[in-house]
């Protein structure tokens, strides 16, 4: 029957009765929904919202418990733990009813991280079998959307729970996949996974501000992070830029009818800022700051050094640059962000005494600047490497403000939107694969890493929960002879945060790709990761991580090392016996490679020819030391190491 209301007062009576009808229905997060995997053996906290003052009771198989919904329309109750099983009905009853059918008691997992998390299973190895062949009812896939927020939001955007199936499984995270897999079949219970991920993001985008804010590297980021008006984002970042660096320019007045002014010898730079290089002009007071940036720096050479055949080598540059020393144009590359500068040097243009190195840096979008390997930042005379890693003057050309706002701009813009609106569903423990965006500050990395664990392990508020970890790959072109490496310093600050109770780590050195940093080898990282989680959360007496270095006894020039984590005892994996992956140093710190043995159950022996009195020994420590080849019974690898403690190239 139509009605038609010609009268204000039942138009107006109707919208409120209506609204008082939205009003009262009783809603909880999305993560509660049909197929939805609850936590086995421990109090399980339901809540939502409701109108204020509204009685909900919440029912799962034979507990019922009742609340009143605060003030503020919010609502919790806490049911008692329960044991493996279902399919269960969650009932929620206020003014308004809700039900949530095929409900599962097992173990739930939290898979966070950058791109190798986020890495779908579809496009993993043998990804269209492994699709086909994914049809496990009992594992339960729920997908957080990607979103940033500068504030801690009770609620995620959207998202409900499938079951495992072709249909549904194609685009998870394929690491999350198959270590879910691997629990299911070994526990033979309900799985349920959570994927919350965002490839190329920092570490410390996932942490909170209450932990991330005690770590004075990233203060000044989150004061700048308070200063910005997100709801006019690009008006707030000029505006905040404008505050640090002064007013700005849209064009360059270091350059004048093609003259690069500011790289003249006698040009007076005594008003210019510093900055440490490398280093990207974003961490430096430069956040949301694209355009051109020039820098200056001066060296004294003597005159010997002045007449040799020299090279300038500017590690790497995002994106463009010119380079002019002493006012003269000795190189440029344009949009080459992976690019080693290498510029050689006209004889000539050196002086005795004083010299100025400008390079005048484009950065069209993200992170710019000079980066790299602090080693491969230096002026090269004859035999001699003088460093220009340091302090170097900058200013700034122009400005193009960076108006769009990405999970890496701010610390906690991840941990805010996609982490803290999980808090406090129940779970089991966390798997993470991320570090290879924080690979140029592994040395920082060794806090940031172990805070991040700590942060949500306070939030959750369910203890030392176990938190699992992948080590970094191997990754770009083997090194012919020993060098220093950031990948090998990102791994070494994983192993360290193994310090924490209720951690493990999956190594996986032998399964990377040299030109891809997305190895599709993911059944092999879940597969790692499940022993971890097997044997920290579940306690099985299994191997579940390759050798572990123990110690080291010097006589003469050979080394005796021995390992725990051993299994059945420690193997060469080369069908010759060979032992590769080693290498020795003396008190110089030049490392060698090295040969050796196994001289027992759980120890090698190497030594080098070129080492007559070795100090420290490295194993494994390269971005790709695909050759390293020493396992235990179990085939599992060991993790790269070092015996020393010398400077890295990223502290």
């Amino acid at each position: 029957m139509l009605m038609i209301f010609k009268s204000k007062k039942w138009v107006t009576f109707l919208l409120l009765f209506l609204a008082g009808s939205l009003a009262a229905q009783v809603k909880l997060p999305t993560y509660f929904s049909n197929h939805m995997v609850l936590q086995k053996g421990i109090a399980i906290p339901v809540w939502g919202w409701a109108t204020p003052g509204e009685k909900v009771t919440v029912t799962l198989e034979k507990s019922s418990l009742s609340t009143t919904a605060d003030k503020e329309g919010k609502w919790m109750v806490k049911l008692p733990s329960m044991d493996y099983g279902g399919p269960y009905k969650l009932n929620i009853q206020g003014k308004t009813n809700l039900s949530f059918e095929n409900v599962m008691i097992g173990e739930v997992w939290v898979c966070s991280g950058q791109s190798n998390m986020e890495f779908q299973l579809i496009t993993s190895k043998n990804g269209e079998a492994e699709v086909a062949a994914s049809n496990y009812p009992n594992i339960r896939l729920f997908t957080v959307k990607k979103t940033i927020s500068h504030q801690q939001q009770e609620k995620l955007q959207d998202g409900e729970w499938s079951q495992c199936s072709p249909a549904t499984s194609s685009h998870f995270s394929a690491v999350g996949y198959f270590f879910g897999r691997e629990l299911n079949q070994k526990l033979n219970v309900a799985i349920g996974l959570i994927n919350s991920s965002w490839g190329g993001t920092i570490a410390e985008t996932w942490t909170s501000e209450q932990t991330i804010g005690q770590n004075p590297d990233f203060s000044n980021q989150l004061a700048q992070l308070k200063k910005i008006n997100l709801d006019d984002y690009a008006k707030s970042v000029e505006n905040e830029v404008k505050q640090r660096v002064g007013e700005t320019s849209t064009i360059d007045n270091g350059m004048k009818n093609g003259q690069a002014l500011w790289a003249a010898p006698g040009y007076n730079d005594a008003a210019w800022k510093t900055m440490e290089l490398p280093g990207y002009i974003e961490s430096n007071g430069l956040q949301g700051v694209d355009g051109i940036v020039w820098f200056r720096k001066e060296i004294t050479l003597s005159a010997a050094e002045a007449k040799q055949k020299s090279r300038l080598y500017l590690a790497k540059i995002n994106d463009s640059d010119s380079t002019y020393i002493n006012g003269i144009l000795v190189g440029s590359t344009k949009l080459q962000a992976e690019k080693s500068r290498v510029y050689p040097i006209a004889s000539g243009l050196l002086k005795p005494g004083r010299n100025i190195i400008t390079v005048r840096i484009e950065d069209i979008g993200g992170m710019g600047g000079v980066y790299g390997n602090p080693t491969t930042l230096y002026l090269q005379s004859g035999d001699q490497s003088i460093s220009l890693v340091g302090s170097w003057k900058y200013k700034v050309g122009i400005v193009k403000f960076n108006a769009v706002l990405s999970p890496n701009s701010y610390p906690t813009l991840l941990y805010n939107a996609m982490i803290h609106p999980l808090v406090p569903f129940a779970i089991k423990g966390a798997i993470w694969y991320q570090g290879e965006s924080n690979v140029e500050r592994a040395k920082q990395y060794r806090r940031v890493f172990p805070d991040l664990i700590k942060d949500w392990r306070a939030h959750w508020n369910q203890g030392d929960f176990p938190f699992l970890f992948v080590q970094l790959a191997n990754l770009r072109k083997p090194d012919s002879i020993p060098v220093e490496s950031d990948w090998a310093e990102l791994r070494e600050a994983q192993t360290m945060t193994l310090a924490l109770p209720n951690t493990g780590m999956a190594v996986t050195t032998d399964v990377g790709e040299a030109l891809d940093i997305h190895p599709k080898d993911k059944q092999t990282v879940g597969f790692r990761l499940a022993l971890a989680g097997l044997k920290v959360a579940y306690q099985k007496d299994i191997v579940y991580t390759g050798p572990v270095y123990k110690s080291m006894n010097v006589e003469g020039n050979k080394v005796t090392l021995t390992f725990d984590q051993i299994g059945s005892g420690i193997k060469i994996k080369d069908k010759y016996g060979y032992l590769k992956g080693f290498a020795v140093a003396g008190e110089d710190h030049q490392f060698h490679w090295a040969t050796g043995k196994i001289t027992g159950i759980n120890s090698l022996q190497i030594s080098s020819t070129e080492v007559q009195h070795p100090v420290a020994v490295r194993y494994a420590w390269s971005n790709n030391p695909e050759d390293a080849n020493l396992y235990n019974g179990s085939d599992l690898p060991a993790s790269s190491f070092r015996t020393d403690s010398w400077k890295g190239i990223t502290q």
